[in-house]
């Protein structure tokens, strides 16, 4: 298997990739496919989200795998649905901005379970500071459950608009 390299893609680039990640997460998601038309659209609203950030994995000219996230807008759904299941410590620093929530991972699956998902989330975060790192993903999404406890992350709770889980990072204390 080709060596797979890492570049972190601006949101002007994000946009110009979109039918790729469309086609990304179909594959990823076969076979139930996924909604392609569901991902467009979410991923055109979270490209315009704060501090959108986002990483890919290319293997030669294959697109392998994809990793991004925002911070979500104080006062938005995903913020205050984080808010309300975040330990008491943490909804300060989250409702002040330095939440940044892990939304999309994709990974085709002849190149999961070869560290690929954790190279995305290690460049990716790289840059960011945010004080409390969470993940929101669809309920009941098997390998994100399965890639978020090899981080080590705790489910915290489910969020009904839009439908999902929470996930939080364990402190780095």
């Amino acid at each position: 298997m080709a060596e797979v390299f890492l570049r972190r893609l601006t949101r002007w680039q994000a946009e110009q990739q979109r039918e790729a990640m469309a086609h990304l997460y179909v594959t990823c998601h076969e076979p139930d496919g996924g909604s392609r038309e569901a991902f467009l659209d979410r991923f055109e609203r979270h490209v315009q989200e704060s501090d959108f950030d986002m990483v890919t994995a290319n293997s030669g000219a294959v697109l392998v795998g994809c990793l991004y996230g925002y911070r979500p807008e104080r006062g938005g759904a995903l913020a205050d649905a984080f808010r309300d299941l975040l330990p008491a410590d943490l909804v300060v620093p989250a409702g002040s901005g330095r939440l940044f929530v892990l939304t999309e991972l994709m990974v085709l699956p002849e190149y999961r379970c070869r560290g690929v998902a954790t190279r995305l989330r290690d460049l990716l975060l790289s840059r960011h500071t945010a004080d409390v790192v969470a993940a929101a993903v669809p309920p009941g999404t098997k390998s994100a459950h399965e890639v978020l406890r090899a981080w080590s992350y705790t489910k915290l709770g489910e969020f009904p608009a839009p439908p999902g889980e929470a996930w939080l990072r364990p402190r780095s204390d």
